[in-house]
């Protein structure tokens, strides 16, 4: 059996302004470590003095790694370096990159304990941690604001994000480049907080870190960091990825999901949606927008057969539901989904399209004449939007209100006006609170929050309602009128002559 030949093992060294450090950190790497590097990857951000002239000097000597010096002529900033440097590790076919600072403040000793745990399979990320060993930082000469600004923002971040790293702030990184390759990290800023985006990233995308312990080193170096502007950069960094979730705000560089994130009792449209069906005898239900099934999952769970429809086939959709075909609404119902449904459920999905009317015209035809539809659209008419508007700050948003997917706005008067012209009768129609207070974890002010937001909204739905829930019924088809059966449509497009007998017309319907 053939063994899995050895990884490309690449070391990034970020260097700016770094001539007098850059030799000796190199010199710095272990002997035995040496032959195992694939290569070397220096990058000088514009430095004003001879850090390239150092890298290739050092470049030169015998015994070196390959090693390749690169020199930008225009500073590119601490992320903007590293993007430069990741893209070359993956254009030249590298397996594990190590990110190391030319200035040695990270011990070049400890690259093969970086690299081990990615070689051994245990995860896409290895981050050496400053914090593991208690009082570590502080002996090595960690200032103490600076030391108690590392802990107070590594807390907040550890709840924000629920991880339980013991350092956010530390540039001693290695990573899979696989990994690597599936993050948006093109995406990322180029300042000094590229590196709590890329740690939100690999969070998000469910990928495994591992932290080693490692020692604290400050010398005479020069810091080119404004604290206070990284704090507020990287609060407001998790703070854009905790709305992100939440749909609020584009944050371009976490990616958006496919799928729709469902979760029962969250109090969202769905889930309103959900417990109005529970009450329903089972039937069958025409999911519109259906996603990657996990409400059509829990319909199949109460009883009812769900066929469902959207533009795009999330993998796994059609285990979760009877019948799946894929169709872009946009061009309207396709015609093998069939008739006679029992239900039809739209949930977020007419105001994606340019004439919802005509969908929802078409819906009434594969419906049973005693059938129900369930649809909701967010508020446009919401304290938010209406905030937004009213700052002149108008903007889409991931999800939510102002989806940047949205081609239809609606207030509580033109969804009523929308489903009457397309031939139904409002049943009922209910609000959801805003997802607003969740983004502050489940504390006792998100709870307070939150509670006020679901008063406010019974007491004034059309400000404080996030989302419309609306139960429709097609117009009545059929009437009695003196024991007879009449044909409702039929009456009413009749052309009345004064030949039929008196009183025809005024049958009430």
């Amino acid at each position: 059996m053939n063994e899995s030949p050895a990884p490309r093992i690449g070391i990034l060294v970020v260097a700016y302004n770094a001539e007098s450090t850059l030799e000796k950190t190199l010199d710095r790497i272990p002997e035995d470590f040496r032959s195992r590097i694939a290569e070397i990857l220096i990058l000088d951000d514009a430095s004003h003095d001879e850090t390239f002239t150092a890298g290739c000097r050092w470049s030169q000597l015998e015994d070196r790694p390959k090693t390749v010096v690169m020199r930008h002529t225009k500073n590119l900033g601490y992320g903007g370096n590293q993007k430069a440097g990741y893209a070359l590790a993956m254009e030249r076919g590298l397996d594990i990159v190590v990110l190391l600072h030319g200035d040695g403040q990270y011990a070049p000793e400890l690259l093969p304990d970086m690299v081990a745990p990615i070689e051994r399979g245990e995860c896409e990320a290895v981050f050496g941690s400053r914090m593991m060993k208690n009082g570590g930082a502080r002996k090595g000469g960690m200032p103490m604001y600076k030391w108690l600004g590392n802990r107070i923002l590594t807390r907040l971040e550890n709840k924000l994000l629920g991880s339980k790293l013991t350092e956010f702030h530390s540039g001693y990184r290695a990573y899979s480049v696989d990994a690597l390759r599936k993050l948006p990290i093109d995406r990322n800023t180029d300042e000094f907080d590229f590196d709590t985006q890329i740690i939100v990233q690999v969070i998000d995308a469910g990928m495994r870190i591992k932290e080693i312990p490692i020692p604290t080193y400050y010398g005479d170096e020069i810091c080119y960091v404004n604290g206070m502007r990284y704090a507020k950069d990287v609060i407001k960094d998790v703070f854009e990825y905790r709305l992100a979730l939440k749909g609020f705000g584009t944050c371009p560089w976490i990616p958006k999901p496919a799928e729709y994130a469902f979760k029962e009792g969250d109090g969202s449209s769905h889930a309103v949606i959900l417990e109005q069906m529970r009450k329903l005898p089972p039937g069958r239900v025409l999911d519109l927008g259906c996603s990657g099934g996990l409400f059509a999952e829990r319909l199949e769970a109460l009883g009812h057969k769900v066929t469902g429809v959207d533009y795009i086939e999330v993998p796994g959709v059609r285990e979760k539901c009877s019948r799946f075909v894929l169709a872009n609404l946009e061009a309207g119902l396709p015609d093998e989904i069939g008739d006679e449904f029992d239900y039809v459920v739209a949930g977020d999905v007419i105001e994606h399209l340019s004439r919802p009317e005509q969908l929802l015209a078409q819906v009434a035809e594969v419906l049973r004449p005693d059938g129900q539809v369930l649809l909701s659209v967010p508020n446009f008419s919401h304290w938010y939007s209406r905030l937004r508007v009213a700052a002149g700050a108008f903007d889409y948003d991931r999800r939510g209100i102002l989806d940047e997917t949205h081609l239809r706005f609606f207030t509580r008067g033109s969804l009523r006006r929308t489903v009457k012209a397309a031939g139904y009768d409002l049943i009922a129609l209910t609000s959801t609170g805003a997802p607003f207070w969740s983004v502050l974890g489940g504390g006792i002010v998100a709870r307070t929050l939150g509670a006020a937001s679901r008063l406010l909204t019974r007491i004034r739905p059309t400000l404080f309602g996030y989302q419309y829930v609306a139960s429709l019924t097609p117009h009545a088809a059929q009437t009695i009128v003196a024991g007879e059966h009449i044909d409702v449509q039929e009456l009413l497009n009749r052309q009345y002559s004064p030949a039929e007998p008196a009183g025809t017309a005024a049958v009430r319907v």
